[in-house]
């Protein structure tokens, strides 16, 4: 009644929309004017606080929560049984592609500071919904596989760096942009490509094949091309599959089912049959892990990069609730206890920013020094990043308490995407093999490394004892297969805390080696030593909206 209501709302916070996700991320902001020449500075600048009050605003975050409510469903066959492979999607994923598209998220290869821009924008877009950010990132990463090959790389880059978001299976020939997949796994070999037993069989036409074989894992088979592994006469090789043939017609692409996943739901991932399915070679015949090695590469940075927007989202969801919300006589924000979680989330989530745009700066520079330098982060990165985001995002929606176990609240979204990356790529223990192999094959590798690490000298007596503990680790190589987790997690925090020594506040970068390098922290989040800057590192988390 009026007169005696029983359901007066106090004590919620605001809802987190109407904001620049770019520009609310003080770590995010600092790390492109970092990598960024000064002369496109105010254009990208410009550029990702666009797409940042995109992402920020009310629509696009119901679009995210629509396209997770109502996921794609598979349609193997027309009314009349004519068989089609079809995937339909809610039009609030069409919207969240086209946007990623129109971003540039699928071009980091014809713009200046290009990868430190794009990264960003990964970045930031992760954060409104990461499943579309799967296409985004095999069609970004697709274009240093097709180089492989000048003539298909002059044919279908133009379409996969385009802005313009074409939806619809047609020949690429008639298409504006185009997106692409990958098929690597199959069901009894995993992660071991090369126990592949998909078959491809030469054609008269030369550099043509016909593949027969199945993929356990196909990422966003409603693409326009996949790049995928075949065992050829040569042996495993990589080809080029099209979706729809230059005359128009279907090629055999048999979508069985697509899988049920704890998250990433609006992302179609599907098992499918290839059956005399047409392809050209990509690359040299017999060489297929080297000529796709480069996409690996970058979509385990985008491995890392998802994580690390993910885990942007969660701190910046738990500093705003606990900014807002009051408990126990004051703010949950201005609470010591809960200003330590709050604090240690968000050193989690800097040091990740920071190494992720790193390596993409990497990317820019393209230096034999820096190339060698990601030979060895970029395993190690999305080794770690992706590990931590899991428990960040657990620990960040309990600061919600028992409302961000609740749906609304888009934490749980946000739990059940974050052990993907960590998966995807080559799960952890691929990626502790590949640094170990990256140390035994290519001591230029290591050095560059070490050369950026040690930029930081001198700055902190706690890193420079870890990088000594490091080097302890190196000299020991025999029986290193064992702990090699061990020593990607050491090298990861290392080049993590010799960033933030250079570059982040010094409140920041005193919290980050005093629990990370210095050992003074417990085993769960919210346990920081006591004589630490803890308001400053959460204010300078907290989103501005």
């Amino acid at each position: 009644m009026a007169g005696n209501p029983t359901h007066t709302v106090t004590n919620q916070p605001p809802a987190l929309v109407g904001y620049d996700v770019f520009g609310a991320d003080r770590a995010l902001v600092e790390a492109v004017e970092r990598h960024t020449a000064a002369e496109v500075l105010d254009e990208v600048r410009s550029e990702l606080s666009a797409l940042g009050r995109a992402a920020g605003s009310a629509q696009v975050q119901e679009w995210g929560a629509q396209a997770n409510e109502f996921p794609p469903r598979l349609r193997t066959h027309d009314r009349y049984g004519h068989r089609i492979d079809e995937v339909d999607f809610h039009p609030a994923w069409h919207r969240l592609l086209g946007k990623g598209v129109s971003a540039g998220l699928t071009n980091a290869w014809t713009r200046p500071a290009g990868h430190v821009r794009r990264a960003a924008g990964f970045l930031v877009w992760t954060q409104v919904e990461a499943g579309n950010c799967c296409p985004l990132s095999m069609t970004h990463a697709a274009v240093p596989a097709l180089r492989a090959d000048p003539a298909l790389a002059a044919e279908w880059e133009p379409r996969l760096t385009s802005g313009i978001y074409d939806r619809g299976l047609r020949p690429a020939t008639e298409k504006a942009g185009a997106l692409f997949g990958m098929g690597m796994t199959e069901k009894q070999g995993g992660s071991d490509v090369r126990a592949n037993t998909t078959r491809a069989r030469p054609l008269a036409e030369a550099g043509t094949y016909a593949l027969t074989g199945h993929k356990w894992f196909c990422s966003a088979p409603m693409s326009d091309g996949f790049l995928v592994l075949a065992q050829a006469p040569a042996g495993l090789t990589c080809f080029l599959v099209p979706r729809v043939l230059p005359d128009g017609g279907r090629n055999p692409f048999l979508i069985q089912r697509l899988k049920d996943k704890l998250g990433n739901r609006s992302n179609a991932s599907a098992e499918v049959e290839f059956d005399g399915t047409w392809a050209r070679v990509v690359g040299e015949e017999g060489r297929g892990v080297r000529t796709i090695i480069d996409m690996v590469a970058a979509t385990r940075l985008d491995c890392a990069l998802g994580s690390a927007g993910l885990m942007r989202q969660a701190v910046a969801q738990a500093v705003h609730h606990c900014g807002h919300r009051e408990a126990f006589g004051g703010r949950l924000i201005d609470k010591p206890l809960m200003r330590n979680v709050l604090a240690d989330l968000a050193l989690e989530s800097e040091a990740a920013t920071t190494l992720a745009l790193r390596l993409a700066a990497a990317h820019d520079d393209g230096s034999e020094q820096e190339r060698a330098f990601l030979r060895l982060a970029v395993p190690a990165a999305k080794y770690w990043i992706t590990k931590r985001c899991a428990p960040l995002a657990v620990e960040a929606a309990e600061c919600l308490g028992g409302n961000g176990y609740v749906e609304e609240s888009g934490l749980p979204r946000l739990v059940r995407e974050s052990p993907l990356n960590s998966v995807w790529e080559g799960a952890g223990n691929v990626q502790a093999l590949d640094v170990l192999r990256a140390l035994r094959r290519e001591p230029g590798a290591l050095d560059a490394c070490l050369t950026e690490i040690g930029r930081a000298h001198g700055a902190d007596h706690r890193l420079d004892r870890a990088v000594k503990d490091l080097f302890t680790e190196l000299a020991d190589l025999e029986g290193v297969e064992g702990r090699a987790r061990r020593l990607v997690e050491r090298l990861a925090l290392v080049l993590q805390g010799s960033l933030l020594v250079r570059f982040a506040p010094p409140e920041v970068a005193d919290a980050f080696c005093a629990s990370r390098l210095g050992g003074d922290r417990g085993a769960s989040f919210g346990t920081l030593p006591a004589g630490l800057d803890l308001a400053s590192v959460v204010e300078r988390a907290r989103p501005v909206s």
